[in-house]
């Protein structure tokens, strides 16, 4: 199986010198190559890399926050590329796989690389979360990962996702409770799933938004889950 690996850096430089170490490293090819924290959570949803090489000194999202926001998750293998020594105990309570110390070398980008692979053998596949709606009087099926929100209106729930949009018989209570821990409320109409929130947006009305992977539809926030989803995005 050939590794998709994503690289996240803002050096263009170091995103060049990385992309042609894998060049040279077997069953490895480039997924993306991004220069924030930001894009490559915007990366990680149309990309689905295997591994990340992450750098740690990033602007707005650095590597380490992104991490946190990702821990738990079997895809993507995070293997830190920085110039910093000092980071090495944070990353690997973060489950990094690996921690290489720039310029990286062919052999420990190699070496990381393997790592990696054993580590995602080893690790059992999530099951696939699916939502189920009827079209033209067919029961079709979306899968959560490729949700963007759920928005209530008069008797259905929107279902809007990477291929469109569907309606579905079922309350944002039910399904809350159908995917415990995936969905985060916004406010009482709207439902998003928590890895397509990337950030929130103030307006000059004194409205809050947020900022979803994926999409430039920004759902409003409503004051009740306001600190809540503050809270979220800073500690992951």
């Amino acid at each position: 199986m050939s590794l998709r690996v994503l690289i996240a850096d803002d050096e263009p430089l170091a995103r060049m010198r990385l992309a042609a170490l894998l060049r040279e490293c077997a069953d490895a090819e480039l997924a993306g190559s991004v220069g924030d924290g930001e894009a490559a959570l915007a990366a990680l949803a149309t990309a689905a890399p295997d591994v990340l090489l992450l750098d740690i000194n990033m602007p707005g999202l650095d590597g380490l926050d992104l991490a946190q926001r990702l821990a738990g998750q079997a895809r993507p293998q995070i293997v830190f590329c920085t110039a910093y020594e000092n980071h090495a105990l944070r990353a690997f309570e973060l489950d990094a796989v690996d921690y290489l110390l720039k310029p990286v070398r062919l052999e420990r980008l190699r070496e990381a690389l393997q790592r990696a692979r054993k580590r995602l053998a080893e690790t059992p596949a999530a099951p696939t979360v699916w939502l189920y709606a009827r079209m033209r009087g067919e029961q079709v099926r979306v899968a959560l990962d490729d949700v963007i929100c759920l928005v209530a209106e008069e008797k259905y729930v929107s279902v809007r996702h990477t291929g469109g949009e569907l309606l579905i018989d079922d309350s944002l209570r039910q399904l809350e409770e159908a995917c415990p821990g995936q969905l985060i409320r916004l406010h009482r109409n709207c439902l998003v799933p928590s890895a397509r929130l990337l950030g929130l947006k103030a307006q000059p009305d004194g409205r809050v938004v947020a900022r979803l992977v994926g999409t430039d539809f920004c759902p409003e926030v409503s004051r009740r889950n306001l600190p809540e989803l503050r809270k979220l995005l800073r500690v992951g």
